[in-house]
């Protein structure tokens, strides 16, 4: 298995989306786990996969620039393919994206562009929507707003809570963001001018992997 493609993953909390990433055993090498939290239990998880661990706290910056600058010069030595947002709560300043732009996802728990933002799952119940799911997307510099390359649809259930459905949706999102990843890796993907092509055709909308 090649492990010529390089991944930084960030996160701030306990990387269970990372460890779906290691345990899915990818044609790709995570070379660093960055966290702007100390002693968190992804960076652990790293660890204990013999992956490099850093920690990069936000607190001891002055400012939001300050801390992105450092960022990108720590993930810069890393020479990565591509960045991976892994659970890491911090809003990136526009620099830093145009930086990585292409080179970074995030995965959001809604069907984008719907329920951009935080607390998806109430807001689905909230309203009565009987789909929800998960997309994984290229970050620009707007919130939740990259072009899409995959989505987890599945039904929202009479019987579901709002932890019952985030758990659910957290399930499928640990089984698409792996498979993006690889296609990333794999070179299916690419992303020329704001658009995503797959296997060299341009995409009309994202792939969307429906579990009804």
């Amino acid at each position: 298995m090649s492990t010529d493609y390089r991944i930084v993953v960030l996160l701030s909390g306990s990387g269970t989306t990372l460890q779906s990433i290691i345990d899915a055993k990818l044609p790709a090498n995570i070379v660093a786990v960055i966290s702007n939290k100390p002693n968190v239990r992804g960076l652990s998880r790293a660890q204990e996969a013999g992956i490099p661990a850093h920690v990069l706290d936000h607190t001891t910056f002055p400012s939001r620039q300050d801390f992105d600058l450092e960022l990108q010069t720590l993930i810069d030595q890393q020479r990565p393919d591509l960045v991976v947002l892994a659970g890491f709560m911090r809003i990136l300043s526009d620099d830093f994206v145009h930086h990585y732009y292409g080179r970074l996802i995030n995965i959001h728990p809604s069907l984008l562009p719907k329920y951009k933002g935080t607390h998806t799952h109430q807001r689905v119940m909230d309203d009565g929507d009987p789909l929800h799911g998960s997309s994984v997307h290229f970050v620009n510099t707007e919130l939740d707003s990259g072009p899409i390359l995959l989505q987890a649809r599945l039904p929202v259930l009479a019987t579901d809570s709002v932890e019952s459905l985030e758990l659910r949706v957290k399930v499928k999102e640990h089984l698409i963001y792996p498979t993006a990843i690889s296609w990333l890796a794999k070179g299916r993907i690419k992303l020329k001018d704001d658009a995503i092509y797959m296997d060299g055709k341009k995409m009309p909308g994202p792939v969307v992997m429906d579990y009804m």
